[in-house]
């Protein structure tokens, strides 16, 4: 049976194809990685603090480093978990008894209360942790035509 437009019977040509197009399938993945790799970096503190700039040289890597943190409103933290300052104490008082030469990597907001900072201080020397690193934010930006 044919007609002037084509046979009405069922081809070959015309089964259901049975294979996947993985293009967009592979476009939706390429933008989730890119998203992934744009927002890794702003993951990477949880501490919201504003360091003061300062000159200074590249942070030496010891055999163990302890990151001691006070934010503005003087919360002191222990590699990123908050503690009271007993707490604190009891951290790098074990710290200081299993690393000995353990250095002491401080991050102070540039408005934190200086008695504050001076206190979290005191307690990691008294633990025995002598070694002291201040982190800052790097230089200030130059300004130009100076």
């Amino acid at each position: 049976m044919n007609t002037g437009f084509g046979r009405l019977g069922r081809s070959r040509s015309s089964e259901p194809m049975s294979q996947i197009n993985v293009t967009p399938l592979v476009d939706v993945m390429l933008v989730l990685v890119v998203i992934f790799i744009l927002t890794a970096p702003l993951l990477t503190t949880t501490i919201k603090l504003t360091l003061p700039k300062a000159e200074a040289g590249q942070v030496s890597d010891a055999a163990r480093s302890v990151s001691l943190v006070v934010d503005r409103s003087g919360q002191a933290f222990l590699d990123d978990r908050p503690l009271a300052l007993t707490e604190l104490s009891q951290s790098l008082q074990s710290t200081a008894a299993r690393y000995p030469d353990a250095e002491v990597q401080l991050r102070a907001d540039e408005n934190a209360p200086y008695g504050k900072v001076i206190e979290v201080l005191g307690l990691a020397q008294k633990a025995g942790l002598t070694r002291v690193g201040f982190v800052t934010g790097g230089p200030p930006p130059a300004t130009p035509g100076r």
